[in-house]
């Protein structure tokens, strides 16, 4: 598709991400839809787009439709959307392209990536993970996603539960653990900026050398007796107590020899 006329289907953390690099690349996006309307219109104009509030009055023209809104509203908004002849993609990582099957041409464009309103990132870095109903809705994803990332592949539904599953455990349970860090120093008047370059590090060397070789510390040592010792701390808090447990022990399980 040689013009790349674009409807944005929300304007949450990915919509409005996605509109950034879809304009930084001179792409045209028409619209951009939110049951919010003062959302949609924040967002439309700093991206040179309308706003609309109601699905039934998106331009039915365009070549691409983002849905980018949360998965339990995706069958919602497809419920509501108009027939139209371009390509609908939503942006999910765990749900099966075949929610959008009312229409021809549909499929899934899943950025692997953890976003944040205010936070920018370098969309050339992103893996983009693609998959269309047929050869040409993929050929079409791919060439759109290779306008705007350096990082492209084409990938199945089941794969992309897995991605997605990944990612969560090693962005959204890692962070919590940085939370948890946080409050146990804070609450002893320490500083989490006193392990920042710890965090660096790490996530330095599992990009390196590998998770599995980067492994340091008492559980990875089985050292029971400093294991103890921080069990002791977390005493009058259980729920910590028994992450920092189950953990450690799936650790020692990994390398006990």
């Amino acid at each position: 598709m040689k013009n790349n006329k674009i409807v944005i289907i929300g304007s949450g953390n990915v919509a409005a991400h996605l509109a950034f690099v879809f304009k930084k690349a001179d792409l045209n996006i028409l619209q951009i839809q939110s049951r919010n309307y003062f959302n949609a219109e924040a967002l439309a104009k700093i991206v040179d787009a309308d706003a609309v509030s109601d699905l039934s009055k998106i331009d039915t023209t365009a070549d691409y439709y983002f849905i980018a809104v949360s998965d339990k509203a995706i069958c919602q908004v497809v419920s509501e959307m108009p027939l139209v002849s371009g390509i609908v993609v939503h942006t999910a990582g765990c749900v099966p392209i075949s929610v959008l099957d009312k229409f021809s041409f549909y499929g899934s464009f899943y950025p692997l990536q953890t976003f944040t309103k205010g936070m920018e990132v370098d969309f050339e870095k992103i893996w983009l993970f693609i998959e269309g109903n047929n050869e040409k809705t993929t050929e079409n994803l791919l060439d759109i996603a290779s306008k705007i990332s350096k990082h492209v592949e084409k990938i199945c539904t089941e794969k992309r539960a897995l991605l997605h599953l990944a990612a969560t455990i090693s962005c959204n349970f890692v962070n919590h653990l940085y939370a948890i860090s946080q409050n146990i120093l804070e609450e002893a008047g320490l500083s989490f900026d006193f392990i920042k370059p710890l965090i660096e590090e790490t996530a330095q060397k599992a990009c390196k050398i590998t998770p599995y070789i980067a492994q340091t510390g008492p559980a990875r040592r089985n050292d029971q007796e400093i294991m103890q010792c921080h069990l002791n701390k977390l005493v009058d808090n259980e729920q910590i107590s028994d992450i920092y447990r189950k953990i450690s022990d799936s650790i020692s399980d990994v390398y006990r020899t």
